[in-house]
């Protein structure tokens, strides 16, 4: 195969051979990972090896500043940088918890997921200016390119919006690339042609790069790909003389001149122009196959695998500078044996590491258990365990705790001197266990959002009622006034301000970089904000109604939810999601999908307020705060009268604190959003009929009542009912289990705890179909009187009639045909 030259492109004999030794490098590390999983070493490897060249060249064009959305194949892209030693390399193979051997994710991830740390220890940004950086990669195919939209997208405001050139830690006035990778079967998937249509709309610096070895896992691109090939798959998208689009280019994976060239063209154009460029590399090969999971000769013809064998991107790198003169034979394979032996000290040193780090708890166990054997009664069963124990091939902290979990349980009818000091050492360890496996999830610097300081809106005596929509206005208006990092991208956002006019004449005040319109792409609006919240921007991205979110629900969930937790408090990314819902009418606009955001979401705060004074409040503490977070405005509130405050932008309300919208002695009923005004509505007829009901408002779903308010009100009202518009088991149930689990209010309880929501099917279309489908007002009364009727019926004698069944899980259904039965 005959390669391209390097005359256009200056590359020193010494860059060429520093090149070679990385490949092979590289190469040593994915075979030698192959094998620690099959010795039981490791669970699961999934390797880069047949992508050294491509991925060199890619990082020959990186610069400090730039960005990688990349794969998780991209090994040899991340050591070339000099951000991965091979030691950190198997640290990541061996799950190593600790940030020093393994600081992409602590070990929270496989291998092959890299991240610079962006945060210091206080979670405080690091300068990004002078650093490779790497946003941190995921697994779910292609879910690592919505984000690289809006890395791109935050040069661009870097470069065009004057004020924001003096946050020079994050961007030097907009040059900087995002290169983002793929495999060439995962541009089957929607968020890529997404991501690919965006790109070419805003005309933003990011390089695509296809790594094409014709296979997605075990199926042929025939059946991936139109035309067999994503660059003529996207021919459209090319940009001409007339019109703006992606620069598309075409480079084989064994071709070290060409793709060299290939990217530094992409990179320039990107860099200097912020024109988006896809590169497509073809011939790539997989020699491993796809992971340690199975063997690609299952499913690879023989020719295919001789031609890869041939082919061989490091096999033809050799070839290339033999017959060009860089290096003699004996020099080429002095570096390849070089670099196996690199690859495997590094091996050996993250091995011996990782066995450092579990011997002095395993140690500690093990001298308990011997002197808990020798004080036993049941000293035999001990001893069996710490024999077993110490015969455990590489032993995990799990297999200690199990054995003195068990040692513990065999002592239960003793008090031997050395039992306390085993418990002390598992309650020790279930500490340190959960530092090293269950922090992050929220933010837990100084700058979380549960930490700001709380204002209460301050209203003039003389304060207007002013349509909800209009004080949210003005508070956003006094927001972007405030601080030029914050701006809005969403469908029909800019020109006309939204559909319910929360942003009415903004663009125009602030100019389109800070108020922006955008296609109808869910899933790429979010990643726009993930992108540019990473480079520490301040996005509110609007989702137009709650029902889209599901649109959302991949990158939300694998990407953002987790980012903070899965780099152990490396990253982060605090996107504001704004949308509305709530008491929407219809199959498709039902408007309450909250028990699938609620457990898809952790790791963000979850608003619910019930009228857009609180949305305001809630808005201007996320954005002094440093978590990701859901708002969801309530749809029929737009209109309503609201006192207008005069401290606009100032006012905080604080996550995770409830209030009392009227007081009660009866029975507490705990709800959120829009079905306050129906809450309150009934608690107003249930006092007609001698019922006082205690009506609370969580006001945050995500965090719930952390002074546990409900709590208090049920050890005085005795009886609580959690009434919720989402289907059964959803929110209702994550409020109750909050309230009983975590609250612990069943020591107040006299009657059993009820919960009502909406039926188990989409709401019906009309005002009728809504009455009927979601709680009303006259069901939150029925079930509260029922409550009060069961202990105290001469008092609250049946109103007869059926009362509604809201934990309706099809039983009636049965019940009612049983005829079906016979």
């Amino acid at each position: 195969m005959e390669q391209a030259t390097l005359d256009s492109v200056a590359v020193t004999k010494e860059q060429i051979l520093i090149d070679y030794r990385i490949a092979w490098e590289s190469r040593h590390a994915s075979l030698l990972a192959r094998k620690e999983v099959f010795m039981g070493k490791a669970k699961f490897g999934i390797t880069g090896d047949g992508k050294e060249l491509a991925q060199i060249a890619l990082a020959r064009a990186f610069r400090k500043g730039d960005w990688r959305s990349g794969y998780y194949r991209d090994q040899t892209v991340v050591a070339a940088l000099g951000e991965l030693t091979w030691q950190q390399y198997f640290a990541q193979i061996y799950a190593h918890t600790d940030l020093e051997a393994e600081p992409n994710t602590g070990g929270r991830m496989m291998n092959g997921h890299y991240a610079t740390r962006h945060l210091d220890e206080q979670g405080h940004w690091l300068p990004q200016t002078p650093r490779y950086n790497n946003a941190s990669d995921i697994s779910p195919t292609a879910g690592q390119i919505p984000r690289s939209i809006g890395l791109g997208y935050a040069s661009k405001l870097y470069r065009q919006n004057p004020d924001l050139q003096q946050f020079s830690d994050f961007s030097i006035q907009g040059n900087e690339v995002c290169f983002a990778t793929i495999g060439d079967a995962s541009t089957s998937e929607g968020m890529f042609f997404e991501a690919i249509n965006a790109a070419g709309v805003l005309q933003i610096p990011v390089v695509f790069s296809v790594w094409d070895d014709g296979y997605g896992i075990s199926v042929p691109i025939r059946y991936q790909t139109t035309k067999e090939s994503i660059s003529e798959a996207l021919a459209g998208f090319q940009r001409t003389a007339e019109k703006t689009g992606l620069e598309i280019i075409t480079v084989k994976g064994w071709d070290y001149p060409g793709l060299v060239e290939a990217y530094q063209k992409a990179s320039e154009l990107a860099r200097t122009q912020h024109v988006p460029c896809l590169v497509h590399v073809e011939e790539v090969t997989q020699p491993q196959g796809h992971s340690t999971s199975g063997s690609h000769e299952r499913y690879k013809p023989k020719e295919r695998l001789e031609w890869e064998l041939e082919m061989d991107c490091n096999r033809q790198f050799r070839l290339w500078i033999l017959e060009n003169g860089y290096a003699t034979e004996a020099e080429l394979t002095a570096i390849e044996n070089d670099a196996a032996k690199v690859a495997k000290a590094g091996r050996d040193a993250a091995w011996q590491a990782y066995l450092a780090s579990l011997k002095p708890d395993f140690d500690a166990a093990m001298d308990l258990l011997a002197q808990a054997a020798r004080e036993s009664r049941s000293g035999e069963e001990v001893m069996a365990l710490r024999s077993a124990l110490q015969k455990t091939q590489n032993p995990l902290r799990s297999d200690v705790i199990e054995a003195v979990k068990q040692a513990i349980r065999a002592l239960r009818f003793e008090e031997t001197p050395t039992k306390p000091l085993l418990i002390d050492w598992i309650n020790r360890t279930k500490h340190e266990n959960w530092v090293r496996f269950n922090t992050f999830l929220y933010s837990q610097s100084d700058e979380s959002p549960l930490r700001v300081t709380p204002v209460a809106p301050q209203y003039a005596e003389d304060a207007p009622f002013l349509d909800g929509r209009e004080i949210l206005n003005k508070n956003f208006e006094a927001l972007f006034a405030q601080d030029p990092r914050i701006f809005a991208i969403g469908e029909d956002v800019g020109k006309i301000g939204d559909v319910n006019q929360g942003m009415a004449g903004l663009q125009a005040k602030f100019g389109e970089l800070r108020i922006t319109d955008t296609g109808i792409r869910e899933s790429t609006i979010i990643g726009q904000g993930i992108g540019t919240a990473l480079r520490g921007l301040r996005p509110i991205v609007e989702v137009q109604y709650v029902d889209y979110m599901l649109y959302t629900l991949a990158t939300l969930s694998d990407d953002l939810a987790c980012l903070h937790y899965r780099t152990a408090g490396g990253q982060k990314a605090p996107v504001i999601v704004r949308t509305r819902g709530h008491r929407l009418e219809g199959v498709w606009h039902s408007g309450s999908p909250m028990a699938v955001l609620l457990h898809a979401l952790r790791g963000m705060h979850m608003i619910v307020p019930r009228n857009l004074t609180q949305a305001a409040g809630f808005y201007n503490t996320l954005l002094r705060g440093d978590d990701p977070a859901l708002v969801v405005e309530p749809l029929n509130m737009y209109r309503s009268k609201e006192r207008l405050p005069t401290n606009l932008g100032d006012f905080c309300l604080p996550l995770g604190h409830p209030e009392i919208l009227r007081e009660g002695r009866d029975l507490t009923i705990v709800t959120y959003g829009s079905m306050c005004r129906i809450v309150l509505e009934a608690a107003e007829q249930l006092a007609q009929v001698g019922i006082e009901a205690e009506v609370i408002d969580v006001q945050t779903l995500i965090p719930f009542d952390l002074p546990h308010m409900v709590a208090e009100s049920v050890q005085k009202t005795n009886r609580l009912l959690v009434a919720d518009e989402d289907m059964p088991g959803g929110a209702s149930a994550f409020m109750l289990h909050k309230i009983l689990d975590e609250q612990k209010v069943f020591r107040f309880l006299d009657s059993e705890p009820r919960t009502m929501s909406a039926h188990p099917h989409r709401p019906a279309y009309t005002t009728d179909g809504d009455y009927f489908s979601k709680p009303n007002t006259e069901d939150v009364f029925d079930v509260a009187y029922e409550m009060l009727h069961e202990c105290d019926p001469r008092r609250y004698p049946a109103l007869g009639y059926e009362i509604s069944d809201w934990s309706f899980s099809g039983s009636r259904w049965w019940k009612e045909n049983d005829s079906v039965q016979k």
